[in-house]
């Protein structure tokens, strides 16, 4: 009998990644045009609210055509709200950069250091809690990583390194062998975690030489995606989360509670089944932090609990999300 191989899932037909990513959609004007609103110009500020769009044409063909409360749409289109002055949102939200130290070196908690690998996204969240991050002065995968390794290596009570951003399969698969190389004379760093959105907005970035660099880790891996709705998930990220999983990786997703988009017991519920049949295990549900520009996403804290409640009534527990905030200078994340 022949078997397959771990990566034979993935298409040799595939479109280059990189030729998707330039593709992308950076206008608002193009991308109300794409889902048929195109004479919904007073949906959009005139200026973009100061937050680029980006949104690669995949994701775009997923939302319902004609919708302007698509939930997909809500998460990608600049809105006027984002210029209103909001009282306790601010521009560091979660303490980034009190905890800082290094270039793009974060340590919040014991035994887990983060790292900014790069400062660049396939898709501009409009809830994102770095849209104000200084990424110019904080991109750890500059000089050969060097300095990050340096301050891994200094601290044998870090066992797990998370790879963050921006995002950092943004970067060229060459860039994560460098790291990973450096890696190799750590031998206090066992686990290493990627949290990612690429996988779910341009699954064709899960290539075979990514896939090929994954595997070859000597580490534990775990992969965390980034999914709100059930609506992300089609039979492309289906295929690109078997990958992962081929290539050893535990999938988990970690989602944000956002007005309008999946403030509602059945669509969180719908969620967590989708994430269940692509492989994914649902991890956190994050309360919104409080970044300037993104007040009307926002759902109060009884409200967020009430429908945690409502889920652990529906379903298994290993399908509910751990309902938290994050909270700067805290050792964790803060369970509500």
């Amino acid at each position: 009998m022949i078997t397959a191989s771990p990566h034979s899932r993935l298409s040799s037909a595939a479109p280059d990644w990189r030729a998707l990513w330039r593709d992308a959609i950076t206008d608002p004007l193009e991308l109300l045009q794409a889902v048929g609103l195109g004479d919904r110009t007073d949906l959009i500020p005139s200026d973009g609210a100061g937050f680029a769009l980006r949104v690669p044409r995949g994701f775009v063909a997923r939302m319902r055509h004609g919708d302007a409360a698509d939930p997909l749409l809500l998460q990608v289109l600049p809105q006027r709200a984002e210029h209103d002055r909001v009282a306790g949102f601010t521009l560091d939200a979660v303490g980034d950069m009190a905890s800082r130290s290094g270039q793009g070196f974060l340590h919040k908690y014991h035994g887990r250091a983060l790292l900014i690998a790069s400062g660049s996204c396939a898709v501009n969240c409009r809830y994102c809690f770095r849209r104000h991050f200084p990424y110019g002065e904080e991109i750890a995968a500059a000089s050969q990583w060097r300095d990050a390794l340096a301050q891994l290596e200094a601290d044998p009570s870090i066992s797990e390194l998370i790879l963050s951003g921006g995002d950092p399969l943004s970067l060229a698969t060459s860039k994560l062998e460098d790291l990973s190389r450096g890696l190799a004379a750590i031998p206090h760093v066992r686990r290493i975690r990627i949290h990612t959105r690429l996988p779910v907005v341009l699954p064709e970035r899960i290539d075979d030489a990514f896939l090929k660099w994954l595997a070859s880790l000597p580490l534990q891996k775990v992969v965390v995606l980034h999914a709100n709705h059930a609506n992300e998930f089609d039979a492309g990220v289906d295929a690109a989360c078997a990958r992962l999983r081929d290539a050893g990786a535990t999938l988990l997703n970690q989602s944000v509670l956002l007005r309008g988009i999946n403030d509602h017991a059945d669509t969180l519920a719908d969620l967590s089944e989708r994430m269940l049949a692509a492989g994914v295990m649902p991890y956190y549900l994050h309360q919104l932090d409080r970044v300037h520009g993104t007040a009307h996403f926002e759902v109060g804290d009884a409200e967020a609990i009430a429908l945690l409640e409502t889920l652990r009534a529906r379903l298994p527990g290993y399908l509910v999300p751990r309902l938290v905030r994050e909270i700067g200078g805290d050792t964790s994340k803060r369970p509500l």
